[in-house]
């Protein structure tokens, strides 16, 4: 964290697990221009850089989505399993685009030909630092495995081929419970007919 108008007092790491947590104690300029107190401690869950990529196929008029386990939703007495779109975290060196290609063979055994960049977010900067990239990529669905995801990460992911009215359909009934399949396919919705006479027959 460097800027100029916060000043960090002291940092520490409180828990280095699968997640990490790091504790500030910081002050920051006001929108008056003065300065506030130490304020109590604030915690920051690191997650870092992760990418979502909604993989379409224009010939087919049909999207790839995913469903796996996810113990944070199934903890709060919501789904356990969640319908998603295709995601992962940067390992060191990876460009954004990079990750997008190879979590979309990993996940759903997808090659990713045209790809274009939806937009980029905070999905809770009060208390987590991630970062996410999304993207929407062109997919061949055909002849997809009903299952994917690395045996090394514990992943057990359900592929689905979704035609794309009932794709949006689900964001509109409200059946999508996770903000980067929110985000990718009310963005899809608007750029579909797009997106398809531009990639269709390519």
């Amino acid at each position: 964290m460097d800027h100029p108008d916060i000043e960090i007092q002291e940092k520490k790491r409180a828990y280095n697990g699968y997640l990490k947590i790091d504790v500030y104690r910081l002050r920051h300029k006001k929108f008056d221009g003065s300065w506030t107190g130490v304020l109590p401690p604030r915690e920051v869950c690191v997650r870092g850089q992760a990418v979502g990529v909604l993989l379409y196929d224009p010939d087919r008029d049909s999207v790839v989505l995913i469903e796996q386990f996810r113990v944070g939703a199934a903890s709060t007495g919501g789904p356990a399993w969640l319908t998603e779109i295709v995601a992962g975290l940067l390992d060191e060196g990876e460009t954004p685009e990079e990750v997008a290609r190879r979590e979309s063979m990993e996940e759903a055994g997808c090659t990713v030909q045209d790809i274009e960049m939806i937009g980029d977010y905070y999905p809770s900067p009060g208390a987590y630092d991630e970062h996410v990239t999304v993207f929407c990529g062109r997919v061949d669905s055909r002849g997809l495995a009903a299952t994917g995801g690395c045996a090394d990460e514990h992943e057990d992911i359900r592929i689905m081929v979704v035609p794309a009215d009932e794709a949006i359909r689900l964001l509109d009934e409200n059946r999508l419970n996770n903000s980067i399949a929110i985000i990718a396919l009310g963005w899809f919705a608007r750029n579909r007919d797009r997106l398809r006479s531009q990639w269709i027959g390519k």
